[in-house]
């Protein structure tokens, strides 16, 4: 989520918690990062996050942010434990950068040059691609004292993202706590919230919410995410190959690279699978 204004997650959450074991069979950890004013609180967790009593927590603790990133593990490279628990955070020219993706890259060994912070400390080709991406912002942007701008260094992480892409799926969110980065390679959905607000219904449990009573005339808000968390709102699909900024709640800069493709999608699975079978959706 990017906001123009602090808002809690605590709604979008609960449907999205319901992902991990019960309605999907995204079960093998689950994790979540708020930017605040002055850091950024994580919280990840190896266990399914539909049976997670610190999911259930974080559904119940109205923690408000402008830029949230949260994510749910099917693991099809790397076992199901903490340190391959998305999302990934690093630091870079003193800022706190996070990472969460969704795909499966195949033969992505790219030259890790250590010592230092951007080398994995799981097993995920998600994180070696977290810390491959950051290492070549460093490298492009060697000297610097801070980080640059977004708008500079949007098309350079484009760039970088169609050269990953290139070995399998690779659907993610970056953030540095001050714009929110999304890339699709084969799937991605976007909704953007603004006055006049809905009354919203989960997809995922029997839950709905009046937003116009939580939210002000001027609010805005973008909710990026695999497939839609709600009903009866206008989610839209991003293109394969298309990358896209959004600050503050709104969509700022775009790209889509024309070489990018969808690969199918893999077929093996290395986690736990669904562990709720039967039965309905408990909301939180």
């Amino acid at each position: 989520m990017s906001s123009s204004a602090n808002a809690a997650i605590t709604f979008s959450f609960t449907g999205f918690a319901q992902r991990g074991g019960r309605t999907d069979d995204h079960a093998d950890g689950w994790g979540i990062a708020f930017y605040e004013r002055s850091g950024c609180r994580v919280f990840l967790d190896d266990q399914p996050a539909c049976d997670s009593p610190l999911a259930e927590f974080v559904g119940r603790y109205p923690i408000k942010s402008k830029i949230v990133l949260a994510h749910i593990r099917k693991a099809t490279q790397g076992e199901p434990m903490l340190s391959n628990c998305h999302p990934f955070q690093r630091e870079w020219l003193g800022q706190s950068w996070i990472f969460a993706t969704n795909g499966d890259l195949r033969d992505f060994n790219p030259p890790l040059r250590g010592p230092g912070p951007f080398l994995p400390m799981g097993s995920t080709d998600s994180e070696k691609a977290f810390c491959w991406l950051l290492q070549e912002l460093r490298e492009r942007f060697g000297g610097r004292t801070q980080a640059p701008g977004w708008l500079e260094m949007a098309p350079v992480v484009a760039e970088l993202s169609a050269s990953i892409a290139r070995h399998g799926n690779f659907n993610f969110l970056l953030s540095n706590g001050h714009g929110l980065y999304a890339h699709c390679s084969s799937r991605l959905v976007v909704l953007e919230r603004h006055h006049p607000f809905p009354t919203a219904r989960l997809v995922d449990c029997d839950l709905s919410l009046d937003l116009g009573v939580l939210n002000r005339r001027d609010d805005r808000m973008v909710v990026i995410a695999t497939a839609p968390l709600t009903l009866d709102e206008p989610w839209s699909p991003l293109k394969t190959g298309e990358s896209r900024l959004f600050v503050d709640g709104e969509s700022v800069w775009r790209h889509t690279h024309p070489d990018t493709r969808m690969f199918p999608a893999p077929t093996t699975h290395c986690g736990r699978g669904r562990i709720v079978a039967d039965g309905p959706p408990v909301a939180r």
